[in-house]
């Protein structure tokens, strides 16, 4: 770049949730690679876990990369180190955010220290933003942190609604049939039924404040300049270009983003590279452990950063792991367990003591990336879904909310790298399908097939004219745009 022009000046703010965090800091830091200058914008909340998690100097700015904070609009929680509930979280960034940030954006252009802000980076979630950069009169790209499928089933809320399938009529919607309705229309997805659309739908309440919140979340966003997605179009492109049909703006797969950085890591400087998003402390001694296990030999267990369940069904995931006699590593964070503390039984814990690890957080990149790591017992959030692919893992899935059930139906319909367990889950099945995919031939069908998609997702960053890169810089042109 003419070093006489300023450099561009990219505003990054993610959606205040833990699997928002992480790939919009992979994005800000490949931006900044290309030459951006980067604030990258938490919530007071946010910010301050990361100081307690990562350290007092976590959060210093680096060369041409600074960190701002606006409030969440939220009362101050009692409770420091938890995810917050997300309808709360999604009805005050909407409501309370539009002018910090607008106040934000203009104490960058009058303070001096760098170039003034030239575009948005937000995440869809905080769609506040693009009333902001259209004041300011720059360009913004949203950046759909979830899948491009996700996204997909969200887009049919409102036909749903049209249609009379939303509200459900019966509160035994779950049991009476209804959640197993077939929608034949949607593109992409022959036969989705009900039970595989995001979740927020499982509702009698017309006016339940997730249902109304999404179809303006897809309005506003079709007034941005552009959509990201950390996915990548060997993967998702018929599900971008039916979406490109419902008048989104220009959309853009430029993922896998972790993999993308990688390759750029000659152009990151050091103090960047150390940048981390984690909300809890890492236990460092999971890998350690990994390196004493054979290759594919280990089954890595995680919910995610907001994934809930019951005591009862912490055991019979527990007890399902024990009877498959397989190696695993569990990650059971603190707040895991709806109202307690995750106590897993003594008799599990002595049976399990040779071939176990239990923690409460980790480098969830650096174990999928172990070589010993054989099978993934996830929520199938979009972060660990992509991540599973990348490696070459298989899934058995267990969707918790939003739209990892759609990642799972798709995982398990479409890619053929996965199983699902029932929300009311047995220690029978999951001892059956931990088995199959780390011993069983299905398994080793899934097993192909993740690794089919880990070269793909490899040629889409790398090859001559890979997918990804060139998406990349069709998104860096639009940013660019009116700073040049």
């Amino acid at each position: 770049m003419n070093s006489e022009v300023p450099k561009p000046h990219a505003v990054c703010i993610p959606y205040p949730l833990q699997g928002h965090l992480n790939p919009m800091l992979q994005l800000s830091k490949i931006l900044h690679s290309k030459g951006f200058h980067i604030t990258f914008v938490n919530t007071e909340y946010n910010h301050n876990r990361l100081l307690q998690s990562r350290g007092p100097d976590s959060l210093i700015d680096r060369p041409s990369f600074q960190f701002k904070t606006i409030p969440d609009g939220l009362p101050v929680a009692d409770v420091t180190d938890c995810t917050q509930d997300v309808p709360s979280l999604c009805a005050s960034t909407e409501k309370n955010c539009l002018q910090p940030f607008k106040e934000l954006i203009a104490r960058l252009n009058g303070s001096g220290d760098g170039p003034p802000v030239s575009c948005v980076v937000s995440d869809a979630a905080m769609f506040f933003t693009v009333d902001a950069a259209n004041e300011f009169g720059v360009p913004e790209v949203l950046f759909w942190t979830a899948s491009a499928c996700g996204l997909l089933g969200y887009a049919q809320y409102q036909k749903l609604i049209d249609l009379g399938l939303f509200p459900f009529k019966d509160e035994n919607f779950a049991t009476n049939g209804d959640i197993n309705t077939v929608l034949d229309w949607v593109p992409t997805m022959e036969n989705i039924q009900m039970k595989d659309m995001p979740s927020f739908i499982r509702t009698t309440d017309p006016n339940d404040f997730m249902v109304n919140y999404l179809p303006r979340l897809i309005h506003k966003s079709k007034q941005a300049s552009g959509i990201i997605f950390n996915s990548y179009d060997a993967l998702e492109n018929d599900v971008v270009e039916a979406l490109s049909a419902d008048l989104f703006p220009p959309l853009y797969t430029i993922g896998p983003l972790q993999p993308l950085l990688n390759s750029m890591e000659d152009n990151i400087h050091g103090e960047i590279k150390q940048i981390s998003t984690n909300l809890w402390k890492e236990d460092k001694h999971c890998i350690e452990w990994l390196n004493s296990y054979e290759g594919n030999s280990v089954v890595y267990v995680n919910f995610g950063s907001v994934t809930v369940m019951t005591n009862d069904q912490l055991i019979e995931f527990a007890w399902g792991l024990a009877n498959s006699n397989q190696s695993f590593l569990w990650i059971t964070r603190p707040d895991l367990v709806i109202g307690d503390s995750a106590v897993l039984p003594p008799e599990f814990l002595e049976e399990t003591k040779d071939r176990g690890l239990i923690t409460s957080w980790c480098n969830q990149e650096e174990v999928l990336g172990h070589p010993s790591i054989g099978a993934f017992l996830t929520h199938s959030g979009w972060n660990s879904t992509i991540e599973s692919l990348i490696n070459g893992v298989p899934v058995t899935c267990w969707p918790f909310f939003a739209e990892q059930q759609t990642n799972c139906w798709f995982c398990c319909n479409k890619w053929g790298i996965g199983m699902e367990i029932d929300a009311n889950v047995k220690r029978s099945e999951v001892e059956r399908q931990v088995r199959e995919l780390m011993e069983g031939e299905k398994g080793k069908e899934m097993k192909e097939k993740a690794m089919e998609w880990k070269r793909l997702a490899h040629e889409a960053i790398v090859a001559p004219n890979g997918s990804s890169y060139n998406n990349l810089d069709k998104v860096i042109q639009v940013l660019i745009g009116s700073s040049q």
